[in-house]
């Protein structure tokens, strides 16, 4: 980075990692700054992990790769976004712990608005709260499994493109759910009661009966 463009983000009050800007103004990579952390082992700033909690309601706790897991059969879950659901990150790049954000406003099919904390480094500190910020689906299905994020320091989406691996709604889960199905696997008849003689059932069918 040359001196002049420091000396204007430095104007302009933003902080900029060295090598972190490519064409087109400002294209930060954030993936190195973003932290999904809920341990209580980890430094006293505000994490994404109690924040989600608190605006959301849904009751889960550890860190934000965990959460997915931790809400089957306890939470509805899809991959539609909803207002009130938590948005999961995967872990990827920088982020280890992954990241959880809840959303507050749907916009458009590929666009909503999300409240969350930790993710943009705000007048050089860590563990910010952003409402109502960006984020936009980049997944080549619309289908919510990789989004952009507004961030920050360049008043933009961050170049990044994360791996999501669903929303976590405010319901609780349907009876008997329990792992939900890897994105793109459907099971047939999910919802349909269990015979009491399935073998029963077999003969039947097999005779036509």
């Amino acid at each position: 980075m040359t001196g002049w463009i420091r000396i204007a983000l430095a104007g302009l009050g933003l902080v900029v990692a060295a090598g972190s800007v490519q064409a087109r103004g400002i294209a930060l990579d954030e993936s190195a700054s973003v932290s999904g952390g809920g341990s209580s082992m980890l430094p006293p700033y505000l994490q994404c992990v109690p924040y989600a909690r608190q605006v959301s309601g849904i009751m889960i706790f550890g860190d934000a790769h965990t959460w997915w897991e931790q809400a089957a059969g306890r939470y509805a879950r899809g991959t539609a976004p909803k207002v009130g659901a938590v948005m999961a990150f995967r872990p990827h790049g920088g982020s280890t712990l992954g990241h959880v954000a809840a959303v507050s406003r749907i916009i458009d099919s590929r666009t909503i608005l999300i409240r969350h904390a930790n993710w943009s480094p705000i007048n050089g500190r860590r563990g910010q709260i952003e409402d109502n910020v960006r984020a936009v689906d980049v997944s080549p299905d619309n289908d919510w499994s990789e989004v952009r994020v507004w961030y920050a320091p360049i008043g933009d989406l961050g170049g990044t493109r994360w791996p999501v691996q669903g929303f976590i709604y405010r319901g609780k889960a349907p009876k008997g759910e329990g792992i939900a199905p890897p994105r793109g696997l459907t099971f047939a008849k999910a919802n349909t009661p269990r015979s009491a003689d399935p073998i029963g059932d077999i003969i039947r069918t097999k005779l036509g009966i």
